[in-house]
């Protein structure tokens, strides 16, 4: 299996109410990619991180194989969720793909 975690900081002029509802969105919209994508193994978005961390939202996703990661960052839903509910509000992305 592979794992695919990314770590996002939402855009600073968002509101704490904005941030919410984004946060929100994101969730709903990836952790919907289950059963649609072939090779997507497990996918959850974590949005309540302690006032510790410095992300504000996790993606923690397996995948059968890189192939199939690959397959999924390009796959038109993902690509929707993507351009449609994460790029335009986060500023910040850091990725770590690993076999498990």
């Amino acid at each position: 299996m592979v794992k695919h975690v990314i770590l996002w900081q939402l855009k600073d002029e968002l509101s704490a109410e904005e941030k919410q509802q984004v946060k929100e969105g994101i969730k709903e919209g990836l952790e919907g990619l289950q059963g649609k994508i072939p090779g997507l193994l497990e996918i959850q978005v974590n949005i309540c991180g302690l006032a510790s961390s410095n992300a504000d939202l996790m993606l923690d996703s397996g995948f059968a194989d890189e192939a199939a990661l690959k397959a999924y960052a390009v796959h038109p839903e993902h690509v929707a969720v993507a351009d449609g509910k994460v790029r335009p509000y986060t500023k910040s992305r850091v990725c770590s793909d690993y076999e498990v």
